[in-house]
């Protein structure tokens, strides 16, 4: 009895809005109180023992690079270079917009990073040239899906704490369907731009194309700085995190001098808060996960899957249609932190490799931010731009079909993920 009333009080408490540790520590606390021979002591341990992770120190430290290349101006570079790249192609801007997202996503690591900050600068310079702002804010809102996929990635080194599986390879899994998504979305874009008429830049002299090449080596330097140096052994993933920090503040200061010493306290204050927000969440999903292990959940959801085949290929698909339909109603990370302790043994007893299923799940979490009712990057890009998120989604939906398609295509194509990892390996 007391198993289900602690789902049920989770539910009800992601279904009325709380937020997704009140909903999880309320449960919780619940359950507790029914069972009543819980020592609190216990609780208290597996909150920190959620936390106590040198991997997980690479989140803030990721979260801070993202804050100091959107202040310093290494993003207004990127998409300066990214112009001259594919400006030239009919819908410009919009395809400028699919590269930006792809180079950032080489240092962000985050959706939410990419949407809010070069996301808006994309739709405000897209809207300046005559395009439409539904289309802009929902091709930024698309793209900022990229930055999790290419490396560096938050949500894998999550996943990969979780599963114990190597960042590394995780990271090297991801580049290739990303790379996938960026040309799937660059493709889609250019069909809509034939259709509607959509404007392209003027070409860019040869001078001109080498001054902004020149202008965004440094940026475009930083992932090879970090995979070369996770893959060479001179520093961990975290460690990577670090020197991401580290070579984004050399940039903003040093480099570039558009970030002083005066603006450095407001960013600590803003990476704290939200990494206060995801440590509380994984100190109360510890606990939740407890429980469920306690109770032996873990092991009925798994025997009652593993019932219902063995075959990998049906797995992968069940669990996407599964991933799908959470992505709709939870935040990414809870749903990371609750699922995957009970997915990841279910995958190695059909057979999946971990870092492929790792990679397809992070993708498929990634459409979760794009679809209503719950999707956060939708709601983000609607308050961002003051538009109703139904003239937002209206223009995203083929871009959410395109998405799926490369979802679908990565999971019944594993080498579409481990052919790099099994490169280095």
């Amino acid at each position: 009895m007391e198993r289900w009333i602690l789902l049920g009080v989770v539910a009800v408490g992601f279904a009325s809005g709380l937020p997704v540790a009140f909903a999880l520590g309320v449960g919780c606390a619940i359950y507790m109180v029914m069972v009543g021979n819980i020592d609190l002591t216990i609780v208290a341990v597996r909150m920190i023992f959620g936390i106590d992770s040198f991997l997980l120190l690479s989140v803030p430290f990721f979260i801070l690079a993202a804050e100091v290349m959107n202040t310093s101006g290494t993003t207004r570079r990127i998409f300066t270079f990214a112009q001259a790249l594919v400006g030239h192609i009919p819908g410009g801007l919009a395809h400028v917009n699919v590269v930006n997202s792809m180079i950032f996503a080489g240092m962000s690591g985050s959706a939410i990073a990419d949407a809010a900050g070069v996301g808006m600068m994309e739709v405000e310079a897209m809207v300046q040239e005559g395009y439409p702002k539904p289309f802009a804010a929902a091709l930024s809102t698309a793209t900022s899906t990229i930055g999790p996929i290419i490396p560096p990635s938050i949500p894998m080194v999550i996943y990969g704490s979780i599963a114990q599986v190597s960042v590394g390879a995780l990271f090297l899994g991801g580049i290739i369907p990303g790379m996938m998504m960026g040309l799937a979305m660059m493709a889609l874009v250019y069909v809509q731009a034939l259709q509607r008429g959509y404007p392209r830049e003027p070409r860019v002299a040869l001078r001109g194309f080498i001054a902004a090449l020149l202008a965004g080596i440094p940026p475009l330097l930083a992932p090879a700085i970090l995979l070369g140096g996770i893959y060479t052994g001179f520093f961990t993933p975290t460690e990577a995190a670090a020197v991401a920090v580290l070579y984004a503040l050399f940039l903003g200061m040093v480099i570039y001098r558009e970030i002083g010493l005066k603006q450095l306290p407001k960013l600590l204050l803003r990476v704290v808060e939200n990494t206060a927000m995801i440590m509380f969440i994984v100190t109360t999903a510890s606990v939740f996960g407890w429980i469920l292990a306690r109770e032996q959940i873990p092991q009925t959801i798994a025997a009652a899957f593993l019932e219902v085949t063995r075959n990998p290929t049906l797995m992968l698909l069940i669990l996407n249609v599964l991933f799908l339909i959470l992505g709709m109603f939870m935040e990414t990370l809870a749903t990371m932190l609750i699922f995957f302790p009970i997915v990841v043994p279910i995958i190695q007893a059909v057979g999946i490799d971990p870092v492929h299923f790792g990679v397809v799940a992070v993708l498929n979490l990634m459409i979760g931010l794009l679809t209503p009712p719950f999707g956060m990057l939708l709601f983000l890009m609607s308050g961002l731009t003051k538009l109703p998120m139904a003239e937002i989604l209206r223009e995203l939906v083929p871009y959410i079909v395109i998405l799926i398609g490369c979802l679908l295509l990565i999971s019944m194509v594993p080498q579409l993920v481990m052919f790099v990892p099994n490169l280095v390996r």
